[in-house]
C-alpha cells in the first residue's frame, strides 16, 4: 500500500484561528518554563495532558482532534531542532515563531466528505463545519485516511490523504526487477533515462529554467516599481503595504504551483517510460554532494532552484505506486567517463560528449545515465546509448506561458512590427517543430501517448 496526497482548494468565508491560539500558547509556556530554569516540556504526551488540563472551549471552536494535531507538529519540529543542533548545526533554532494559521489535521472517522462537502468536528457545544471544495476527490472515500486544513500560498486548501494499493498488471506485463535503468538528474534535462535494449529518454526542463528566470526579472521589475510607494518603518501594518505583500504572495504561489505540475509532468513521464519497457530496477544517481560546494553566486541560484529533494521524493513515491524499485547511487565521475570503454575524460562543454580513445560520441547526460545503470546493485543488462536504440525526446512543463504557442513568453514585450523592409523583421510566422528535433529516430510523437491494442496502460494518479 501506498498513500498519496491531492490538493483541493476551498469556497470559504471564513478560517479557524484557533489553531494559531494552540501555537502561541505552547510557545508562552515552553518560554515560561525556560526562564524559570525547568527542563522543557517535549513530549507529544506530556503536552497533551497540559491541553486536557485546561478545559473544553479553551481554543475557541477547535476540537481536540484538532489541537493535538498543531501539538505534535510542534513536538516533531522540536525534536527535529534538537537532532539537527545535536549533530553540530547551532544555527538552527527551536520553534519560537508564532503564527495566526496553522495546518489542523483530522483522520479517518473524525470527518465526513460527501461530494464535494467536507464536514469537519468542531468544539462541544458548536455547530460542525461544513466547507465546499472548488473540485471533488480524485481518489475513492472509502480510501481517505486523512485531511489536512491549511493556509499556503495565499489561499486555503484541504489535503486530502489516501491509502491506495500498489499498481497490478496482468502476468508477463508487469515490471521486471532484473531490467533496470539508469538515471541523471540535471538543470537543463530534469531526467536522463538510458535503459536496457539501447533505448533512451531526454526530458527537456528548458521551460522550468525560463520560468525561473522570467520569474526573478518579474520580482525585480515589481520590487523596483513598488520602492517609491512603499511604507515607512512605522507603518509596516497599514493596508497598503498588506495589500502589496499580499500580491507578491500571489505571485510566488503561482510561480511554485507552476513548477510543482511541470515536475509532476516529468516524473510521470519517466515513469511511464519505464512501465511501458517492463523496467522494474530505476538507479538514480545522487547529486545532492554538490549542494554543499560554493560555485559562484549565479551558480548557487541554480542550485538552489533545481529542488533536488523534493525531485527525488516524487520519482520515488510515483515508482512505488508503480511497483518499480528506485536506488541511490554515488555519481561521481559518471559525466567524465566514456561508458563503452570506462575511461576517464575531460567533461565536455557541450551536450555531446566525445572519447579519443575509443571514438564513441554521444549525449553526455545519456552516457552519464549509462554509466549510473551500471551500478546498479547485482548487475544490469543495459547496452550504451550509441548502439542503436532509440531516443526518445520529452518536454516538462507544458502549460507553462509561451510553450505551446510560440517560444515567446506572453509576460515579455514584443516588438513593434510597424516597421518594413526585409530587416524589419516582418517575415511568415514561426511554427514550432512538431515532434523530436533530435537527428535520431523517435519511438513515438512527443504530444501524444499512444497505448498499442492489447498492452497495458499506466494511468498516474
Amino acid at each position: 500500500m501506498v498513500h498519496r496526497t491531492t490538493r483541493l482548494g476551498l469556497r470559504l468565508t471564513r478560517v479557524l484561528r484557533s489553531a494559531g491560539d494552540v501555537w502561541a500558547c505552547v510557545l508562552e509556556i515552553s518560554g515560561w518554563r525556560r526562564r524559570r530554569g525547568d527542563p522543557p516540556e517535549a513530549g507529544y504526551q506530556q503536552w497533551c495532558r497540559l491541553l486536557a488540563q485546561s478545559g473544553p472551549g479553551t481554543f475557541g471552536e477547535l476540537d481536540t482532534t484538532g489541537a493535538r494535531s498543531v501539538l505534535r507538529r510542534y513536538t516533531d519540529a522540536w525534536f527535529s531542532a534538537a537532532a539537527r543542533r545535536k549533530a553540530g548545526a547551532i544555527e538552527v533554532r527551536y520553534p519560537r515563531r508564532r503564527r495566526s494559521l496553522m495546518p489542523i489535521r483530522w483522520y479517518h472517522g473524525t470527518f465526513t466528505l460527501t461530494g464535494r462537502t467536507l464536514r469537519l468536528p468542531t468544539a462541544r457545544g458548536c455547530p460542525p463545519l461544513l466547507l465546499r471544495l472548488d473540485r471533488p476527490s480524485p481518489y475513492p472515500t472509502d480510501t481517505i485516511r486523512a485531511v489536512t486544513l491549511l493556509y499556503t500560498d495565499g489561499r486555503l486548501h484541504i489535503d486530502v490523504t489516501t491509502e491506495l494499493p500498489i499498481t497490478t498488471y496482468p502476468n508477463g506485463e508487469q515490471p521486471d526487477p532484473g531490467r533496470a535503468a539508469g538515471i541523471d538528474l540535471g538543470i537543463i534535462h530534469p531526467y536522463a533515462v538510458a535503459g536496457p535494449d539501447g533505448d533512451s529518454l531526454l526530458v527537456s526542463g528548458r521551460a522550468i529554467r525560463a520560468e525561473h528566470r522570467l520569474h526573478l526579472a518579474d520580482t525585480k521589475r515589481r520590487r523596483r516599481a513598488t520602492a517609491a510607494r512603499a511604507p515607512a518603518r512605522g507603518q509596516r501594518r497599514s493596508r497598503r503595504w498588506r495589500k502589496t505583500r499580499h500580491r507578491a504572495g500571489q505571485v510566488e504561489g503561482r510561480h511554485r504551483r507552476r513548477l510543482r505540475q511541470a515536475l509532476h509532468e516529468a516524473t510521470t513521464t519517466v515513469i511511464g517510460w519505464a512501465v511501458d519497457r517492463r523496467i522494474g530496477t530505476l538507479t538514480v544517481g545522487d547529486p545532492r554532494g554538490v549542494l554543499d560546494q560554493s560555485c559562484g553566486r549565479r551558480h548557487n541560484l541554480r542550485l538552489r532552484q533545481w529542488q533536488i529533494g523534493h525531485t527525488l521524493r516524487m520519482l520515488q513515491d510515483k515508482a512505488a505506486f508503480a511497483g518499480i524499485r528506485v536506488h541511490l547511487v554515488d555519481e561521481r565521475g559518471t559525466s567524465s567517463t566514456c561508458p563503452h570503454c570506462k575511461h576517464r575524460i575531460s567533461k565536455p562543454a557541450g551536450r555531446v560528449m566525445t572519447c579519443p580513445h575509443c571514438r564513441f560520441a554521444g549525449h553526455r547526460d545519456l552516457a552519464a545515465a549509462f554509466t549510473i545503470a551500471t551500478r546498479t546493485p547485482g548487475g544490469v543488462t543495459t547496452v550504451p546509448p550509441a548502439m542503436g536504440g532509440v531516443v526518445t525526446h520529452r518536454r516538462a512543463g507544458q502549460h507553462l506561458p509561451g510553450v505551446r504557442t510560440a517560444r515567446r513568453d506572453p509576460r515579455r514585450r514584443h516588438h513593434s512590427r510597424r516597421r518594413q523592409g526585409p530587416l524589419a523583421g516582418g517575415g511568415p510566422p514561426h511554427h514550432p517543430p512538431v515532434g523530436s528535433r533530435s537527428p535520431t529516430s523517435v519511438s513515438e510523437d512527443p504530444q501524444h501517448h499512444r497505448t498499442q491494442p492489447g498492452k497495458c496502460s499506466w494511468t498516474p494518479h
